[in-house]
């Protein structure tokens, strides 16, 4: 297991070392390897796939200009781009939170292409992509402390410990605001008859 942690880390240093150098292949790879999963992020905070897509490449862009100061030493390239993306995307989201004038209040349209149906039934995907809109309608209503918390942990499966230290905020704090998102959207959920227990 440590010498795939190992060769999985070298693998990351050689592609940063080649992408700072001018290796449009290797920041392709990089950019192939992550988009899907910042973007799924990025929409889970702003409901809307054209801004999730703004917010994708401004992620990209900013992790392209911090190339330099990524740090083998403190975990593999996964890692450290996925802890990038999510401050930014939450600074940006709480930045739309004070600044609501700003944020993009265009409908929520089909965009889901991330959610996997997992069996083959039109019928059972079509059910599950009416769920999946409805459990992030529920999500939206959530305060935005509440939110970002029920997020980071149900959705992207953080550790508490990785909340607290993206969020900055003791973990009773982190532990205390899941269980309330996750009491709010469960009320929230049974209002919308998504869920009747």
């Amino acid at each position: 297991m440590e010498a795939i942690k190992a060769a999985t880390n070298f693998d990351g240093v050689e592609l940063v070392r080649r992408a700072r150098s001018g290796d449009g292949v290797a920041w392709e790879e990089i950019v192939t390897a992550y988009s899907r999963k910042i973007f799924n992020l990025a929409y889970r905070f702003t409901s809307n796939p054209d801004a999730a897509e703004d917010l994708t490449q401004e992620v990209f862009i900013r992790i392209y200009r911090t190339l330099d100061q990524y740090d083998p030493k403190q975990g593999d390239l996964s890692n450290w781009l996925m802890r990038l993306a999510r401050n930014l995307i939450i600074d940006d989201y709480r930045h739309r939170q004070r600044n609501p004038q700003n944020s993009m209040a265009d409908a929520v349209d089909d965009h889901q292409y991330h959610l996997r149906a997992v069996g083959n039934s039109a019928h059972k995907q079509l059910e599950r992509r009416e769920l999946a809109v409805q459990v992030q309608q529920g999500i939206d209503k959530l305060p935005p402390d509440l939110k970002t918390c029920v997020i980071l942990r149900d959705i992207e499966e953080l550790s508490y410990q990785e909340i607290v230290d993206v969020l900055q905020i003791p973990e009773g704090t982190v532990k205390s605001r899941i269980n309330r998102g996750r009491i709010e959207l469960a009320k929230i959920l049974r209002r919308m008859r998504v869920v009747t227990v």
